[in-house]
């Protein structure tokens, strides 16, 4: 990215540009750097148009690009969050965006069910007039692969009903598109330029093969590592926190992070509203995170395995059950229990070698940091960071583990990995028993005490 940023800091503007990818935050801020160069704010009340992505009506669009600007500067045409680019792998994501935008907006997730219908290969009139119950979950699941298909009976009628009530019909966005296609092969006017963000793109669409000969297209890439998405995100959260005078204490950044999961776009989201809230403090404490930030799917994912090592039954099925009524999917819930046993079993074995000075199950968080964790990272002797591994983990995620671990024996958690593999497997037979049930009894027996 610092590549295009250079070339645009010279001149050399593209006319279209797409950005894509999965880290939302990352397209945002890069836009807005992009605008920031080739745009000044004088200039922007008439040459600077937003368009969103899932509302935009192709021939205006086509219109708009093809319009020189009022005063003969620049004209810069942002479409943001496009579906156009959607392939057939991103159905489950738009999916589960339809269905948790079913409520709260339905206009919006009629357009892109829609988009959903027109990916998949579907009309409305396949699914309409019952025709969707005659779809068996093999059938769907051909379409959608790895989206469970249990809920459809609950939003799907539901949507075809707005979509009928709405008016809305499948639009010829092909014949659009080959038209948006031939207007960029044929060159836009002087000093007007496209930019496109999207989730996701189909690289075999013709339209991003013709962005990518002519203009410029970036994807930012998840970043999978969890070490090295917290080290990006404190860079960002450290830019904006010292442009309002503002520093936040470790322990709210792991409050923070709780409750985010790290996310990019929601963590920094959040830091904004923090920051507001602190109003002239210059520090953003625990409770401050505590207090403004709301109970999101983060603290029950915290509350699930935090209760599961502590061995605490109702807490562990109370978590489970807001996890699952929030939408989470089993197999995620299921990841999530795993990596919480394996790490036990890491830190079991870590005491049981009495490697670790004076150690005690009751230790302090900030004695534990200063005395403990050295010695635990002394004894990473390969000194590589991975994924799973307990020398991988947060400090704070390491002193819960090594404080809970006593709960279990070494051959307790072994037996219940073996468990999880049986779990997980009976989890993925179509025939297999309620995953709420099968989760619920896991939770039971391993914080039962026998």
């Amino acid at each position: 990215m610092e590549k295009i940023l250079s070339k645009l800091k010279k001149g050399a503007v593209a006319p279209c540009y797409l950005l894509y990818g999965e880290e939302e935050y990352l397209i945002k801020e890069n836009l807005n750097k992009i605008l920031d160069i080739i745009i000044p704010e004088a200039d922007r009340d008439f040459g600077l148009f937003y368009l969103e992505g899932e509302n935009t009506d192709m021939d205006s669009l086509m219109d708009n690009i093809l319009t020189p600007s009022l005063l003969g500067n620049r004209k810069i045409i942002v479409v943001k969050e496009t579906n156009i680019f959607t392939a057939r792998e991103d159905l489950p994501k738009l999916i589960d965006k339809i269905r948790t935008g079913i409520d709260e907006n339905p206009a919006r997730a009629a357009k892109s069910f829609l988009t959903f219908l027109k990916v998949a290969g579907l009309t409305l009139e396949d699914l309409q007039g019952g025709g969707w119950q005659k779809m068996t979950d093999d059938d769907w699941n051909a379409i959608v692969k790895g989206d469970t298909a249990e809920d459809r009976h609950k939003w799907l009628p539901r949507i075809l009903e707005i979509c009928q009530t709405s008016g809305l019909t499948e639009a010829s966005v092909v014949d659009k598109t080959e038209k948006l296609e031939a207007i960029l092969k044929e060159g836009l006017p002087a000093d007007n330029c496209l930019i496109f963000t999207a989730g996701s793109v189909d690289k075999r669409k013709k339209l991003y093969k013709v962005i990518a000969e002519l203009g410029v297209v970036h994807e930012f890439v998840k970043v999978k590592k969890e070490s090295m998405r917290k080290e990006i995100l404190q860079k960002e959260a450290q830019k904006m926190l010292e442009a309002c005078g503002k520093k936040m204490s470790p322990a709210a950044w792991i409050a923070l992070g709780r409750k985010t999961g790290f996310d990019f776009r929601r963590s920094m989201s959040e830091l904004e509203k923090l920051i507001a809230f602190t109003g002239d403090r210059a520090l953003i404490d625990k409770g401050d995170v505590e207090e403004a930030v709301g109970r999101t799917k983060e603290d029950d994912i915290f509350a699930l395995t935090n209760a599961l090592s502590e061995r605490n039954q109702i807490a562990a099925l109370d978590a489970l059950k807001n996890l699952l009524d929030q939408g989470e999917h089993y197999l995620a819930i299921l990841t999530m229990i795993s990596r919480e046993i394996r790490l036990l079993l890491q830190a079991r074995v870590l005491v049981d070698s009495g490697k670790l000075p004076k150690f005690s199950h009751s230790m302090e968080y900030g004695w534990f940091q200063n005395t403990l964790y050295p010695a635990v990272n002394a004894l990473n002797t390969s000194a590589v960071k991975r994924e799973g591994v307990i020398f991988s983990q947060h400090p704070y995620s390491v002193y819960n583990a090594l404080r809970n671990c006593v709960r279990f024996t070494t051959a307790r958690l072994i037996n219940l990995l073996e468990d999880l593999l049986y779990l997980e497997r009976s989890l993925k037979t179509s025939g297999a028993s309620s995953p709420r049930l099968l989760l619920e009894n896991f939770l039971i027996k391993s914080c039962s005490q026998a």
